[in-house]
């Protein structure tokens, strides 16, 4: 079947990492054309030669990224996004079962994209240079997460092998405790220790803490005692030391990725906006950059930035109940993102300061008045972010009056 001049045709995929639903609907909603194809080079063309060959310009999909979103955007589809959630109430149009099918999602995909084409965003994809700093910063986030995760399991071997070298040093995977471990990874090699001994050990190490060689030495010998001798020692030596090698190549590896971070945001074009930031420094300059992006067709006023970042209420109205609520639909990221600098903001800048603490005094917990300042924050950001300047507080009108107030 042909598309004609007067005839338009809608498509919809429902995607996975093994195999895409596609399904081509007419004007009148009636099914055109519905294939299966495999998540394969040879898949993805046979898809798009499908939409050209009924002249589909427009593809309903439920998720804005990924190779399928990438194969279409780079052979002409305008790609719309109908979230998953969006698509499970869409399904009840079709009856009241509800049921999850593959095939049927691409069909509601579609459908949903001819009767609704006004209501769904396009997906305006960011510059190469914006996905590479999105890709750094998400792995440092997830390397993170593992390295917390690795702490926790030589937390939980030390609690019984070995409580003393807990709360020996102020971070338990900080160099210094892990070199401590690496040369003393048991109770038994940790008595060779005395004052003279562990102050030795100190300057050798480089150590410029506040604790004394004295008050370590007290420490270890005033904590409990490890409830393990013999050949289970000798196995939680080996434990410890195998772990506290993972996290140091997990700190080297972090290290590494934020020194790509920093030169990567120093070669985007809109590093400097970011970096002008209070508080932001340079993780977190990357961090906002990658997950706002770099299109600014995305987020046309600052409403819709502090809604996709969740810090916007959301409200719900009824007759005469009118309930706002914590907004969930967001993105996690984003939020996560722009919660830790804002929170962060009151350090440097008078305004947020104000911001923040009259927000507490109204009776809103750090949770909610963080939120109410970073909503407060994205009007500042969005304004430098699509005027293209970095952000300037001789320009802050409300900063400079609460600095005038104060002098």
């Amino acid at each position: 079947m042909q598309a004609t001049p007067t005839q338009h045709f809608y498509a919809g995929i429902d995607w996975s990492w093994q195999h895409h639903a596609v399904c081509v609907v007419d004007d009148d909603g009636d099914r055109v054309e519905e294939a299966m194809v495999s998540h394969s080079r040879p898949g993805l063309n046979k898809i798009t030669a499908l939409l050209h060959r009924h002249g589909v310009t427009r593809v309903g999909i439920e998720r804005g990224d990924g190779p399928v979103v990438e194969h279409l955007i780079r052979d002409g589809f305008e790609v719309v996004v109908i979230s998953a959630r969006q698509v499970k109430s869409l399904r009840t149009r079709y009856g009241s079962a509800g049921n999850k099918d593959d095939r049927f999602d691409a069909f509601v995909l579609a459908d949903a994209l001819r009767t609704d084409a006004g209501r769904w965003a396009v997906v305006r994809p960011d510059s190469n240079e914006t996905i590479a700093l999105r890709m750094l910063v998400r792995s440092r986030h997830d390397l993170i997460s593992h390295r917390i995760a690795v702490t926790n399991q030589l937390l939980a071997v030390l609690q019984h092998n070995f409580p003393g070298a807990i709360g020996l040093f102020y971070l338990l995977d900080s160099p210094i405790s892990l070199a401590f471990l690496r040369r003393f990874p048991s109770e038994a090699k940790a008595a060779w220790l005395g004052e003279l001994r562990m102050a030795h050990w100190l300057k050798a190490n480089g150590y410029c803490g506040r604790q004394t060689a004295r008050d370590l030495i007290e420490h270890l010998r005033n904590a409990a005692t490890g409830r393990v001798t013999g050949p289970a020692a000798e196995a939680s030596e080996l434990i410890v030391i195998s772990l506290v090698d993972l996290l140091t190549e997990l700190r080297h590896q972090q290290d590494h990725l934020e020194a790509r971070i920093k030169e990567a945001l120093l070669a985007h074009p809109d590093g400097p906006i970011f970096q002008s930031l209070p508080r932001a420094g340079s993780v977190r300059a990357a961090t906002l950059l990658a997950e706002i992006g770099d299109c600014r067709a995305r987020f046309p006023d600052p409403a819709s930035l502090a809604a996709a970042a969740g810090v916007a209420p959301s409200t719900r109205q009824s007759g005469k109940h009118l309930n706002v609520a914590y907004r969930r639909g967001c993105n996690k990221n984003l939020r996560a993102a722009l919660l830790d600098w804002a929170q962060d903001t009151p350090r440097a800048n008078a305004w947020a300061r104000d911001t923040y603490d009259r927000a507490r005094a109204r009776g809103c917990r750090h949770p909610h008045a963080a939120r109410i300042l970073a909503q407060g924050w994205t009007r500042i950001l969005w304004r430098c972010w699509h005027d293209h300047l970095p952000y300037n507080p001789d320009q802050h009108g409300r900063l400079n009056t609460l600095q005038q107030e104060a002098a």
